[in-house]
């Protein structure tokens, strides 16, 4: 189609044409009335084509532009001088970016990648910085339909060259350095150094944020200010097909090679922002909302980036760690922006907990009105916690399940429901469709384990693995192809009024003397135990159990030496069983983290079985496995 030359909003399908129903009642319809509060050029003609199963297509034949459903639209409609991102930098920098200012800046962006010679189904990398300017190149990209491969700025130089080659990407988006704990470490040299075995790259635009020297290719490096800045406001977006790609990210794979999921742009739009209204239930003209994720994971992407600007909401972005230049530094932010909902990882909640209750309560957390926790399933403990000290004991927490993989929370309760359950996701959002089953597929009754399967397709789901449909089909189909039914590879189990309890990815689900114990269902036990703040759990080869249970712990502030290690055994027994008591109990002064805060557990395995400890490289902290094998002085590899 023609582009439009002016920049009023999109037709949209009127509430008319979808009748209103019940997501129970008729879930096509449902998901049609969501992707009708976006704004279209063409609308679909069939809302969901499964007939080439496992590959969607989701509002086939509609048409539109991403970017002009996340900033442009809200402008035309009045809301230009709304705040899209209040921005704080690590060393106390900030700025203040409305819609209007958003608009310009992404129009400026996107000229400047039409004069490199981009065109729509280029892929471009990013990595950058928590800054504005990673929010407006991803934006840029939808804008002309670039397939975007956010890549994380804490991932190595290999890792980002892997990326590189696998998109065959054209353009790489990179800054000079970031600020991480204090200190402007180098990001450019890094880059430098992926793209010396990356000739598909052609040039290298660079954001300047620390304002170290970097090295520099003449004629492939340019200067974001002064591309971009020299670059019209002023850009008509093209209208692009329901399944246009717009973006690849990478998530780990058990061969070693990541994988690169890709996600297209009607149905992940429609499926981010409507699970970002429904789960924090924001009103877009008071309150301001904080995801502390990174862009570079796919909570950024759809809770950073696409879901809270399609719904015109104001969030804040912050560069820096938790604990720079303080341990209260969140909780500072929080009290200075009066940020209403707040969402985050439950390894953070953790760390709070372990830094000590009084620090919350230095700061005024009044505004906040709901939190929200992502990343792995929270332990009760933590739960209680995080509601008690940031939500007053009266905000609730909508523990969310999903992955890279579906793009959007799958599994949550409503901030509205009367009966939260500390630890568990309780029951898939309207629209989504998810069982518990056994070995052959079939649904497990109330009060069973088994695995979560999605058995319905979903509008934000995959559309294959990049480059590669075999491991597509290979990894998430192939389990219970006979049922055509999406293994999530998660372990879950339904309690006695049928709700779902996440017990973690089913290769952390150990096998005791015919017995499977969830890891996370010792970790919860252990984290119980008012001296631990936080617990690791793997499966250890044993000789007469197949498995045995080790654990590894940290010790709440002044609790080191006050609890044997054969008091915390019995504490799990009671917990869970006599068969889910540890083997042996290790006390650590912290626990192997990536960037993003999963734990390694494969390096506590290698300790548990004392092996030679494997790669630590993508560790956030690599000495911290000196300090597991070292151990506080009478405190570790202590068994029960």
């Amino acid at each position: 189609m023609s582009p439009r030359s002016d920049h009023s909003p999109r037709p949209q399908p009127t509430a008319g044409s979808v009748p209103p129903v019940r997501a129970g009642d008729d879930r096509l319809a449902y998901w049609a009335q969501q992707a009708a509060q976006l704004a279209w050029d063409t609308e679909w003609t069939q809302v969901l084509d499964w007939s080439d199963a496992p590959y969607a297509r989701w509002f086939a034949g509609g048409k539109l532009n991403v970017a002009y459903n996340c900033v442009d639209r809200h402008v035309a409609a009045g809301h230009g001088d709304q705040v899209a991102f209040h921005w704080e930098g690590e060393p106390g920098d900030t700025r203040t970016v409305t819609y209007e200012e958003l608009r310009r800046e992404v129009c400026r962006a996107a000229n400047a990648l039409l004069s490199l010679g981009l065109r729509a189904g280029d892929r471009v990398a990013i990595q950058l910085p928590m800054i504005p300017e990673a929010v407006i190149a991803m934006l840029a990209c939808a804008r002309l339909g670039l397939p975007h491969s956010v890549v994380f700025g804490g991932f190595s130089p290999a890792a980002l060259q892997s990326r590189i080659e696998d998109a065959e990407a054209r353009l790489l988006i990179t800054s000079d350095g970031q600020f991480r704990r204090g200190r402007a470490e180098p990001m450019k040299a890094n880059t430098d150094e992926a793209t010396a075995g990356t000739p598909g790259v052609e040039h290298v635009l660079v954001v300047r944020r620390t304002g170290t020297e970097v090295p520099w290719t003449e004629g492939r490096d340019l200067w974001w200010h002064e591309l971009v800045d020299a670059q019209p406001d002023r850009h008509v977006p093209e209208a692009f097909d329901a399944e246009h790609p717009l973006f690849i990210l990478y998530t780990s794979g058990t061969t070693g090679k990541p994988k690169g999921i890709l996600h297209t742009s009607g149905g992940y739009l429609t499926q981010a922002a409507s699970t970002h209204r429904t789960v924090f239930g924001l009103d877009p003209d008071t309150d301001v909302y904080w995801c502390t994720a990174d862009i570079g994971w796919i909570t950024g992407h759809s809770y950073i980036v696409y879901g809270p600007l399609a719904n015109r909401t104001t969030s804040v972005l912050y560069e820096g760690t938790p604990n720079t230049p303080h341990e209260g530094r969140h909780f500072e932010i929080i009290e200075k922006y009066g940020v209403s909902a707040y969402y985050t990882a439950p390894t953070l909640i953790r760390t709070f907990m372990k830094w000590g209750e009084d620090i919350p309560a230095r700061y005024d957390l009044s505004s906040i009105g709901v939190l929200g926790s992502v990343g792995e399933p929270i332990d009760p403990e933590a739960w209680r916690w995080y509601r008690e000290h940031l939500g007053a004991g009266r905000a609730p927490v909508v523990d969310t399940w999903w992955q890279t993989e579906t793009g959007a929370v799958m599994i949550a309760p409503l901030p509205d429901s009367p009966d939260f359950k500390p630890g568990s996701a309780q029951t898939p959002l309207p629209g989504i469709s998810a069982k518990v089953v056994d070995d052959q597929g079939k649904e497990v009754g109330r009060g069973e384990s088994g695995y979560l399967v999605l058995d319905q397709p979903w509008p934000s789901m995959l559309r294959g693995v990049w480059g590669d449909d075999e491991r597509y089909r290979e990894t998430y189909w192939s389990r219970f192809a006979a049922q055509g039914y999406y293994f999530a590879g998660d372990g879950a189990r339904y309690d006695e009024d049928g709700d779902i309890w996440l017990l973690g990815r089913v290769d952390d689900v150990m096998n005791v003397s015919g017995h499977r114990i969830s890891t996370s269902e010792v970790e919860s036990a252990l984290v119980s135990h008012p001296a631990v703040a936080e617990a690791a759990v793997v499966g250890a080869s044993d000789a007469t159990t197949g498995q045995a249970i080790v654990a590894f712990v940290i010790l709440r502030a002044g609790a080191a030496g006050e609890v044997a290690t054969g008091a915390l055994r019995d504490h799990v027994a009671q917990e869970i069983g006599p068969i889910a008591k540890p083997r042996q109990i290790m006390v650590v002064p912290e626990l192997p983290k990536t960037r993003s805060g999963k734990i390694m557990r494969r390096l506590l395995r290698d300790v548990a079985e004392n092996r030679e400890v494997g790669d630590v490289t993508t560790l956030a902290d690599a000495s911290v496995m000196d300090l597991i094998n070292a151990g506080p002085t009478g405190t570790s590899r202590q068994a029960g």
